[in-house]
């Protein structure tokens, strides 16, 4: 692939770090506005699997409108971005602990040179995102045998 993808490495600290105290129970929060490095509030749940046919990507997006959701690709790397918002805090109702995450969210996908961008689909239904980027039929893996001197 002769594409560059932009690398953010806060991301990668930020998806760790919910990895890492999700892990051990005790799940990281961020109040929105303190300390606002470009990541996300959030990293969505995803699979990504691939047939003859097609790379499937579903994501998890529980409580997401699907308005609320961006999916594009960009130089060969498909982007699914969005933002959940934190229900209101209403009178009267006390709240005793906050576990889920809210704010925005970003995953970020290289797409491989046999995908087929021109030809995704996407669909939303019940808080799964479920995207469909075909195979192009016409690129053919070849393997070359490197010789060592």
């Amino acid at each position: 692939m002769n594409t560059l993808a932009k690398w953010n490495p806060f991301s990668e600290l930020n998806e760790m770090q919910n990895r890492l105290t999700t892990l051990l129970g005790h799940p990281s929060k961020r109040i929105e506005g303190e300390g606002d490095h470009g990541f996300s509030d959030w990293t969505p749940l995803v699979d990504v699997t691939e047939d003859e046919k097609e790379f499937l990507i579903k994501a998890e997006l529980p409580e997401v409108k699907k308005e609320d959701v961006k999916v594009l690709i960009d130089n060969g790397v498909l982007q699914i971005s969005g933002h959940r918002k934190f229900e209101k805090e209403e009178k009267g109702k006390k709240y005793h602990r906050i576990e889920r995450s809210y704010g925005s969210f970003e995953r970020t996908f290289t797409l491989p040179e046999s995908s087929k961008p021109e030809g995704m689909t996407a669909e939303y239904e019940d808080g799964m995102l479920t995207v469909h980027v075909p195979k192009n039929k016409e690129v053919k893996s070849k393997q070359i045998e490197v010789k060592i001197h």
